[in-house]
C-alpha cells in the first residue's frame, strides 16, 4: 500500500506540471488552432535559461527566473511574429511541420551551447519532507504541485476577469465579432504565445527541480499531448484534469505493469489509456463536439 501511495503522490505531482505545460498548447489551439509541436522544445530551453542565469551567471534567483520567463516569452513572440504570422493562408499541415522544425532548431541550439550532460538543477525552495500516515512525502512533490496550483488558478483568474485574457477568450471564439469590438487578432495571437512559452518555462523549471536537467526534458511535449487530446484539445479544464490523470498513470504503470511487460510500458501507457477514452469519447474527456452542416 505505501508502494502505490508514493506513486500516487508522484503521480499528482508530476501532473499538476504536465497540466500546467498542457494549458500553454490549449492557448495556441484554441487562439489559432495550431498544434504547437515546439511546446517540449520550450519546456526545455525555458528550464536551461533559468539553470544558466541562477549557476552560470550567478544572479539572485528571483531574478534569474523573472529573467527566463521574460526572455522565454519575447521567444514565442519571436517565433509567431517571424515563422507563423505569414502562414495563414497555407494548409494546416505546413504549419504543423513549421512548428516541428523550430522544435529540432530549439534542441539543436540547446545541444551547441549546454551539450548533452546532465545537470543537476539548483534547489529553489526549502527542503523538507512530511509525514502523513507513514508515508514521507518530499518538500519537490510538495512545491511542485502547490505552485502548479498557484500557476492554474492565477491563468483561471486571469482569463475570467482580466481585460487581456477577455480579449483572448473573444478573439479565439469569434475572430470577426472580436474586430469589430476593437480587439487585434495578431497582437491578441503574439500574447498567446508568449503565455505559452512563459508556461511552457515554469513547467521546465518545476520538472528540473524534481529529476534533472538534460536535453532529453524536450521530450515531454510527447508526453502532454495525451493530456490535451485527453482533455480535449479546446478545454483548458481537460489539460488540468488530463495532467492529473497522466501523471498518475505514468507512476502506478511504472510501478505494477512495467516490471511484468517491461520499463518501457510507463512511458507508452498515457497512450494505451487514451485510444481507450478516445473509443468512447472521440473529442476527449471535456473537448467541444464541432459539427458541419453540408
Amino acid at each position: 500500500m505505501t508502494l502505490f501511495f508514493n506513486a500516487l503522490i508522484a503521480g499528482i505531482a508530476t501532473g499538476s506540471i504536465y497540466s500546467l505545460i498542457a494549458i500553454g498548447l490549449v492557448l495556441i489551439y484554441k487562439s489559432s488552432r495550431v498544434i504547437n509541436f515546439a511546446q517540449g522544445s520550450m519546456v526545455m530551453v525555458g528550464a536551461f535559461l533559468a539553470y544558466a542565469f541562477v549557476v552560470q551567471m550567478h544572479l539572485p534567483i528571483l531574478l534569474s527566473l523573472s529573467l527566463a520567463l521574460l526572455v522565454s516569452a519575447v521567444i514565442g513572440v519571436l517565433i509567431e511574429r517571424l515563422a507563423l504570422r505569414y502562414l495563414t493562408a497555407v494548409p494546416l499541415i505546413s504549419i504543423l511541420m513549421v512548428t516541428l522544425g523550430i522544435s529540432i532548431i530549439m534542441e539543436g541550439g540547446v545541444l551547441a551551447i549546454w551539450g548533452s550532460s546532465n545537470f543537476t538543477f539548483p534547489s529553489l525552495f526549502p527542503a523538507f519532507s512530511v509525514s502523513v500516515a507513514g508515508i514521507q512525502i518530499s518538500s519537490a512533490y510538495l512545491w511542485s504541485f502547490g505552485l502548479s496550483m498557484i500557476f492554474l488558478c492565477l491563468f483561471h483568474l486571469f482569463f475570467k476577469h482580466s481585460d487581456l485574457g477577455l480579449a483572448m477568450r473573444a478573439a479565439a471564439d469569434n475572430q470577426k465579432v472580436s474586430i469589430a469590438l476593437g480587439i487585434s487578432p495578431r497582437r491578441v495571437l503574439a500574447l498567446t504565445w508568449a503565455i505559452s512559452a512563459a508556461i511552457a518555462t515554469v513547467g521546465g523549471i518545476l520538472l528540473a527541480s524534481i529529476s534533472s536537467l538534460h536535453i532529453s526534458l524536450g521530450t515531454i511535449g510527447l508526453t502532454v499531448f495525451p493530456v490535451v487530446i485527453l482533455g480535449g484539445l479546446d478545454s483548458i479544464a481537460g489539460a488540468v484534469v488530463g495532467g492529473l490523470v497522466v501523471g498518475v498513470i505514468e507512476q502506478l504503470s511504472g510501478v505494477y505493469i512495467a516490471p511484468l511487460v517491461g520499463g518501457a510500458f510507463q512511458q507508452v501507457a498515457a497512450f494505451v489509456f487514451l485510444l481507450i477514452v478516445l473509443l468512447v469519447k472521440p473529442y476527449g474527456l471535456f473537448g467541444t463536439e464541432e459539427i458541419e452542416r453540408l
